[in-house]
């Protein structure tokens, strides 16, 4: 499949890449050997393929849900360089 030079400006300032315009003939027949390949497999009949994000089963493993006790506020706030009010005092970063 032929891809035209233009397509293939457009498809880098789209991922924002930096191209040369000596590069662009070569990416114009890779970018046109991927849509080749992508074509052949919509030729595929693939209504009984489950579809999958990955080839291997995969499990999640989750720790059980249970109830814990936190840090008190005192104990959060003993290494705080600035503190107010049980609140970690910041610098304000926008003015009004």
């Amino acid at each position: 499949m032929k891809v035209e030079r233009e397509v293939v400006r457009h498809v880098a300032e789209l991922g924002r890449l930096s191209i040369k315009e000596e590069e662009v003939e070569g990416f114009a027949d890779q970018l046109g050997q991927v849509l080749k390949w992508a074509d052949k497999l919509g030729e595929l009949d693939l209504d009984d393929v489950e579809p999958t994000a990955h080839v291997l089963d995969m499990e999640n493993v989750f720790r059980e849900d249970e109830r814990r006790s936190s840090l008190s506020t005192e104990k959060a706030l003993e290494n705080a360089p600035d503190k107010e009010d049980g609140y970690f005092k910041v610098p304000r970063i926008i003015e009004e």
